[in-house]
């Protein structure tokens, strides 16, 4: 139940992220938005969820990732529930919203890495890490789809108003499922609280959180790093895609929409079959540290090679294959960097995510800009593939010669 309504949390909070994308067309014409204010509407998010990530992390380590994820579903939903209002004044009113909005996912991941660390023993953690991020590409086919249908029925208000509810609706069941503590549900069996990690005390939650032993080190160098080139290739790829189908392979924009769908219904595929095989080489006596490393460089090798196959690639479908090999391997990651913040950090893995997604989340912002840079510089695709190819190589090669999954602070 936790997994799942963790899961469930990051796919609705992923369609309330992508809905804008499709939104924002109507919105641009019914208010006469230029390319720089549209512009500033989307990025705007990112502004909020970036700089309040550490935070996040720090509150749920505090106060626990039941609460603090609780809350943060209330917080984004109410923010876009409020957007259709937001939009009719000025478009400062709407960049605050979606700022709000930001601030409110930001401790999406962080509150789940923390509640994880409670409940989840360590031969189970990248499948729950898995299930957690299958709702990053569900929740963007499933956002990108629906929202489309509710603007062409209902107006591109209602799209927010819906995912709004559901995102209120989620909350409700959360705190009516969810304890933070296992050994105080009374479903926990005894045989099971055996498996699970040690419970917090509260003397522990409330103590400093040791900073410099935690981020200063090696390892966790080689894990933002590796994290980051995930991200830099997550967001090129999920906020280019149907620009280039459109741009390189001249199909119209419904079967670009189809054609950019199609990679990451292959990303959840290939994420939960690689979680189980990294579960099961560790159950199996493989080392922890070797397995993260075979699946974070799996998940960045193969989409650059596949990303430097698609030069002089003229055919759709053959565009597709490739990008749909590469975004699926893309899945091994969140058993490789992901997965590794639970095993360095049991105690403090609220925190660690905080930052290091807070970092990782760089790209959706000068990643994403610069690939239409050089575009227009280019008047290709060419060089911003290599360059994001580029930065997957450089990840992998640091992920696997600096971590180390043996815990940092205990």
């Amino acid at each position: 139940m936790v997994v799942v309504l963790a899961a469930l949390s990051c796919l609705i909070g992923y369609t309330d992220r992508v809905n804008i994308g499709v939104a924002a067309v109507a919105m641009g014409h019914d208010f006469g938005w230029s390319a720089s204010e549209k512009g500033l509407v989307l990025s705007s998010f990112f502004v909020g969820y970036m700089l309040f990530m550490p935070i996040a992390g720090w509150l749920a380590t505090r106060f626990g990732g039941v609460l603090i994820l609780g809350l943060s579903g209330l917080l984004w939903s109410l923010f876009t529930l409020l957007t259709p209002v937001a939009a009719t004044l000025p478009i400062a009113v709407l960049v605050m919203a979606r700022v709000g909005m930001g601030v409110g996912e930001s401790a999406m991941f962080p509150a789940t890495y923390e509640l994880f660390g409670r409940w989840v023993p360590a031969n189970e953690r990248a499948r729950a890490v898995a299930r957690l991020l299958s709702g990053v590409p569900l929740g963007t086919v499933v956002g990108l789809g629906a929202t489309g249908w509710i603007i062409a029925h209902y107006g591109w208000q209602m799209s927010f108003y819906a995912f709004g509810v559901v995102g209120l609706a989620w909350a409700g069941l959360w705190f009516w499922q969810v304890e933070n503590d296992p050994a105080r549900d009374p479903r926990v069996a005894a045989r099971e609280r055996v498996l699970l990690p040690a419970v917090r005390s509260a003397a522990h939650t409330s103590a400093a959180v040791p900073w410099r032993r935690l981020l200063l080190r090696l390892p966790v160098l080689g894990i933002t790093i590796g994290h980051f080139a995930t991200t830099w290739n997550l967001y090129v790829l999920l906020l280019w895609l149907p620009s280039y189908f459109y741009d390189v392979h001249h199909v119209g924009i419904a079967n670009a929409g189809f054609l950019s769908a199609a990679p990451w219904l292959a990303m959840l595929l290939v994420t939960n079959v690689a979680a189980y095989v990294s579960d099961h080489l560790i159950e199996r006596g493989v080392g922890i540290s070797l397995v993260r490393k075979i699946m974070q460089c799996t998940g960045l090798l193969v989409p650059a090679a596949c990303l430097l196959a698609l030069q002089g690639v003229a055919s759709p479908q053959t565009a597709t294959l490739l990008l749909c090999v590469g975004a699926g391997a893309l899945g091994c990651c969140w058993c490789g960097s992901s997965a590794s913040m639970l095993d360095v950090a049991p105690r403090y893995e609220g925190v660690l995510s905080g930052v290091v997604n807070g970092i990782a989340t760089l790209p959706g912002i000068v990643g994403v800009a610069l690939t239409g840079w050089l575009k227009d510089v280019t008047g290709t695709y060419a060089a911003p593939f290599i360059l994001t190819a580029a930065v997957g190589i450089v990840g992998a090669l640091a992920f696997s010669t600096l971590f180390d999954a043996r815990p940092l602070v205990e």
